[in-house]
Formats: structure tokens, C-alpha cells, sequence
């Protein structure tokens, strides 16, 4: 007598069947895995972490806020008149000017605050404290105009190559605006520049500037008779002083042989302003 067994039934065979362990609960095994690959993760990024949760680097966070937010509001105001594309590029020349300024200070072991821009008026960079000497000064005052005349030309060869009136336009704005700014008078570079080699340019400076005032209708603008404004502000007790003989103490330490240098620096950057402007001279109502 066959006796059937249990895998055979209505003549199929069935394979044994084995036993499934279920699935391992989710436990102390699992939680430790996770820990492990979170502190592998930290190590690997500790550098980071350092850097993030230092308290110093928290502290600078408000000065980027305020640098880049001045930076984006002046791109906005002057879009307000001219496009957002010349807004973009306008200020993109101030804050190279104001970045040599800004790098160059540094380089000298002095802190100086980010560029800070003022829609209407440019920007600045403050340093923190008198330059050790004029010449010092002096460096780092044509830093930013050497700086700036560099990124009109780089203006200058796109234009070149593109053919492109907006570029020519870009690159005139580079030199005139970098130009102006060398005048020898407070508060332009020109005036710190002159500090150095000798301020008794400022009286040049002065006549410069209100030859230009005249002879390009500035006074016609409301905008450019408060800039007037805020240059006699700056200008007039320090001239005034000169006259009556006070000279900056940090003067009589410059040798001869820096002024000379400076001079020289001084009027050569003069002259590529003045001639970059002449040749990327462009109508604004021919684009």
C-alpha cells in the first residue's frame, strides 16, 4: 500500500517549502547604521562646519548684506534711466574701481569696509584709520582709478570686436567717469592723489572742475548742482585751510623721489582716461 505523502497531492509534485525568516524590525542596528553614516558625514565636512559656525564669519554676514544690497539697489535706480543692461554694466565698472581701492588697502595690511554704493553718487571704501604714510595713501588711492580704466578697456575690446554701440558707450562712461574722478580736487581720488605730491594742485583742480561744470551745462541739472554741493562741502575747508598754511604733518615725510613716482603714476593715468575717452567717444542718441 502507497502511503502519500504530504508534497504529493492530486499528482503534483510540491517542493518542500522552507521556512522565511521575516524581515529584521527596524532596531538598534539600523539607528546605529544611520549614526555611523551621520558622524562619517560630519568628518567629512568638518571643515565646513567650522567655517559656518564661526562667529566671526556670522559678523560679516551683515556687511555682505548691506555692500550687495547698496550694489543691487543702485542697479535698479540706474535701469530706472538707462536699462537694465547698462545698469548691470555701470555698476559692475564702479565696484572694479572700488575693488582696487579695496585690494590694495588690504594688501597693505589695513582694513578698509566693502564697497558701498550710493544710487546717483558711485560708491566708497572706507579705511579704517589713517594710512601709515601719504604715500601709502596715495598707492592705494590710484589703485582704484588704474583698476577701473582697466575695465573700460576690457569695455574698449568688446567693442572692437562686436562692433556693438552699447560697448563703445560702455567704454567712454569707463574713461570719462574715471577721468573725472582723477581731478585734483577733494573728495576725488585726484584730490588724495595730489595730497602727496603736492596740495597746492587742489587750486588746479578746483578751476578744472568748474571749467567742466560750465562748459558741459552741468548746472542745468538739478542732480549735478546738488553734486556741486556735496563737492564744495568737502573741498572748501580743506583748501581754506591750505591757505592758511596748514599742510598735512604726514607731507613733510614724503621723499622726493615718491613724489616724483606718484607724479608721474599719477599724470600718466591722467592721460589714459583722458585719451580713452576721446577715442571711445560715442553719442548716447545714436544708439
Amino acid at each position: 500500500m502507497h502511503e502519500q505523502r504530504p508534497s504529493e497531492i492530486e499528482g503534483e509534485y510540491l517542493p518542500p517549502q522552507r521556512s522565511v525568516a521575516p524581515p529584521p524590525k527596524p532596531g538598534w542596528r539600523t539607528a546605529g547604521g544611520v549614526l555611523g553614516a551621520l558622524v562619517l558625514l560630519v568628518l567629512k565636512f568638518k571643515g565646513l562646519l567650522l567655517v559656518l559656525l564661526n562667529l566671526k564669519w556670522l559678523l560679516l554676514v551683515p556687511k555682505l548684506l548691506l555692500s550687495f544690497g547698496s550694489l543691487f539697489v543702485s542697479i535698479w535706480f540706474y535701469a530706472l534711466f538707462f536699462g537694465w543692461k547698462f545698469g548691470v554694466v555701470f555698476v559692475l565698472l564702479i565696484l572694479v574701481h572700488e575693488l582696487g581701492h579695496f585690494v590694495t588697502f588690504r594688501n597693505f595690511g589695513i582694513s578698509a569696509s566693502l564697497p558701498f554704493f550710493i544710487p546717483g553718487f558711485g560708491a566708497f571704501v572706507a579705511a579704517r584709520g589713517p594710512a601709515p604714510s601719504l604715500t601709502v595713501e596715495a598707492i592705494a588711492t590710484i589703485a582704484g582709478p588704474i583698476y577701473g580704466l582697466a575695465a573700460a578697456g576690457l569695455c574698449y575690446w568688446v567693442a572692437l570686436t562686436t562692433h556693438a554701440p552699447f560697448w563703445y558707450a560702455a567704454a567712454y562712461v569707463g574713461f570719462f567717469l574715471n577721468g573725472l574722478n582723477l581731478l585734483p580736487i577733494p573728495p576725488f581720488d585726484g584730490g588724495g592723489i595730489a595730497a602727496a605730491i603736492d596740495p597746492r594742485l587742489w587750486i588746479v583742480g578746483v578751476v578744472a572742475f568748474l571749467g567742466w561744470f560750465v562748459f558741459a551745462h552741468a548746472w542745468t541739472s538739478p542732480f549735478a548742482l546738488l553734486f556741486l554741493i556735496i563737492v564744495a562741502v568737502v573741498a572748501v575747508p580743506r583748501i581754506r585751510a591750505l591757505f592758511t598754511g596748514y599742510v598735512d604733518p604726514r607731507f613733510a615725510a614724503v621723499p622726493r623721489t615718491s613724489r616724483i613716482a606718484i607724479a608721474v603714476a599719477y599724470f600718466a593715468t591722467l592721460a589714459i582716461a583722458l585719451g580713452g575717452a576721446a577715442v571711445t567717444y560715442f553719442d548716447p542718441r545714436q544708439m
